[in-house]
């Protein structure tokens, strides 16, 4: 089993209109697929509800790690906490790092999330399925999102 998923894209947006896609909540919200109830602040909670189909019952929270303005932006979170019986609050959370670079005209964007080996061996496998193909996903949805809509 692999510990850590990793992404990388180029997109054909500016860095700056990356990071605000990035850590605008709103904007975050509108690709990411989550309603977030307030602003990113580093040591705070981000609270929102999935939009995602399927799985609107689910309640998305993450702790901001860091905002390196233009750089780093990081989270941690339960990964595929989406039962809602089932309290995740004792697990340990996974990093999950967008980290920006100017590439050309655009940016590189990398995503890793990492430390699923902490994660509950019964549910381990299927976080990190789970995830792996959701930031395949993710990173197609910011795509369009930096390219295709208005800063």
């Amino acid at each position: 089993m692999n510990d850590r998923i990793e992404k990388r894209i180029a997109l054909k947006a500016p860095v700056s209109r990356v990071w605000r896609a990035l850590t605008d909540h709103e904007q975050f919200g509108a690709w990411f697929q989550v309603k977030l109830e307030a602003p990113f602040e580093p040591g705070k909670e981000a609270v929102g509800r999935i939009t995602h189909p399927g799985y609107e019952h689910v309640t998305w929270r993450a702790v901001v790690r860091q905002m390196v303005p233009e750089r780093l932006f990081s989270l941690s979170w339960h990964p595929y906490a989406v039962k809602p019986d089932v309290d995740y609050s004792d697990e340990p959370q996974t990093l999950i790092e967008f980290r920006l670079e100017p590439h050309g005209e655009g940016t590189l964007l990398t995503l890793t999330e990492s430390g699923f080996e902490r994660i509950p061996a019964d549910r381990r496998d299927e976080a990190f399925r789970m995830n792996e193909g959701g930031w395949t996903q993710q990173m197609e949805n910011i795509r369009r999102y930096v390219e295709e809509t208005a800063p």
